[in-house]
């Protein structure tokens, strides 16, 4: 079992879990869904949209992982890094920078 000791550590190898590219659109798809989500139910103030959230978030990643990806989301091991990762991640492919840090295959 890897051992992190920082966000900067972990990102890598978050990043190598995620080399499929259907299995980061999909992360993509289910981060760009939250915020809609989060912003409809803060204006409209319904907030019993709110569980869908991890719904959401959660249920497109891991169908990224287990029918494209094959491997285990790195959420079962590493929740808070995992979570903090998939929005760096987003920020990361928004911004051009991914592919650059991306593992080579």
């Amino acid at each position: 079992m890897n051992t992190f000791r920082s966000f900067a550590e972990f990102y890598p190898y978050y990043l190598s879990e995620h080399r499929n590219p259907v299995c980061r659109a999909l992360h993509y798809t289910g981060s760009t869904l939250v915020i809609a989500v989060l912003v409809y139910a803060l204006f409209t103030q319904q907030w019993l949209w709110l569980w869908l959230l991890p719904l959401i978030g959660y249920g497109f990643a891991w169908v990224g992982h287990f029918v494209f990806e094959h491997n285990k989301p790195a959420t079962f091991r590493y929740p808070f890094y995992s979570l903090a990762a998939d929005w760096v991640m987003l920020k990361d492919f928004l911004t051009g920078q991914l592919k650059h840090k991306l593992p080579a295959n």
